[in-house]
Parts: C-alpha cells; structure tokens; sequence
C-alpha cells in the first residue's frame, strides 16, 4: 500500500534530484509556490493531505520525468531514463571496475584527476557540479544493474534509509549498495545481488558514501 508520507517523499526527491526546492518546483509547475509546503501536507484537523494526480502531472510534465519515474521514487528507487532526451552539460564517467585504483576521487568522494572522460546527459540530469557517471562492468550487481548500465552519482545529495548508493572503503573497494542504515557505530547495506552478502562497516572504514540518482540503460 503506497503511503502518505512515500508520496510526499517522493515529490521532495523529484524536487531534489531535478534541481529544484519543493517550493522552487511548484512555482515551475504552475501551482501555488507553497502547494508543496510540509504545512500543508496535514490539515488543521490533523488529517493527512495528499497531492492531487493535476498536481502530480504537473510536475512529471516540466521535470520530463515518467508516471514510472515517480513509482520508483515513491519505492524509494532512484529515477530510470531509458532514452535520454535532450543533452546539456558533460559529465565525467569511469567505470566502475576502475573507480578503485588511487587518484580518480578527493576525500569527500568528487571526481579527481586527468582519467575521466565525459558523457552528455539529458536536461533531467542532477545539477550539483560534482555529479558524475559509473558504467557498470560484469554481472555481479543483476538483476537491477546490468553491465553496460550507466548510473549518476551525487555526492552533494543527503543520504536517506533505502537509498541505492555507492561507497569506497579503505580498502580500495567501490561498490554499489542499498543504504539500510548510517549511524556514528557503523553503516549496513543491501547487496543488490541477492547472491552477495549483506555488508557491515564501521565508519572510520568507509572514505565516502554518495547516492545514485539516476540509471540509464
């Protein structure tokens, strides 16, 4: 059953991963600059307040995003783009059997280095300058991501439970995970292969953690 809160969630991170505010959202959809607002989300009686499907399709309609991309953001899915639509900027990409080796990331997990190359990506695409792209290699993360598969990283974007991310740890390991949980003792997450174990780390071991926003296959 899809809740109030997943719906409303999943507005914020359309919001998020598009590169407005919710408020900023809104106004570009036409709708009161203040629809969106949590105030308004329960009403004074303290009864839930769902968006309208107008309000919904509003929304899809100026970000380019699908009814499916909205499904996957309620089920806290990051947004697939099968055909891209108009490119803008480049971004760089590497792939990801290389994203171990030293020398491609800084401390906090944005791209460094001269061994990039760069990718067009659609209108759609997170607007945080330090986005960039991993192509997948091999089989070990199907049947959700398949070799060839190209998912965009957002490092500057919070990190909430359920989340799909990519993390490196001390080790050298780059990987992608499901986010189950983050505390100051440790971070577990979801191997996205159901063949591969789930993984636990202290913090100290882990040198960045960024989210995936978008997949394009």
């Amino acid at each position: 059953m899809i809740s109030h809160d997943a719906i409303w969630m999943a507005i914020d991170r359309l919001a998020e991963s598009t590169g407005f505010s919710t408020s900023g959202l809104a106004k570009k959809a036409g709708l009161d600059p203040t629809a969106f607002n949590r105030s308004k989300r329960i009403s004074p009686e303290g009864k839930p307040r769902w968006p309208s499907t107008e309000s919904i399709a509003k929304v899809l309609s100026v970000t380019g995003a699908t009814m499916t991309d909205f499904i996957a953001l309620v089920e806290t899915r990051e947004i697939y783009i099968v055909q891209p639509k108009a490119a803008s900027r480049p971004i760089p990409i590497l792939g990801l059997a290389q994203a171990g080796r030293d020398g491609f990331f800084d401390d906090s997990g944005f791209p460094a280095g001269s061994g990039w190359d760069e990718v067009k990506f659609p209108d759609v695409q997170p607007v945080d300058e330090g986005a960039y792209a991993l192509e997948i290699q091999g089989d070990s993360m199907l049947p959700l991501y398949r070799d060839g598969d190209m998912i965009v990283v957002s490092p500057a974007s919070q990190l909430r439970k359920g989340d799909r991310v990519v993390l490196k740890t001390r080790k050298g390991e780059v990987m992608a995970k499901e986010l189950v949980r983050r505390t100051v003792q440790k971070i577990e997450v979801k191997s996205l292969n159901p063949d591969h174990d789930n993984l636990t780390f202290a913090p100290q071991d882990v040198l960045w953690i960024a989210r995936i926003l978008w997949v394009s296959q």
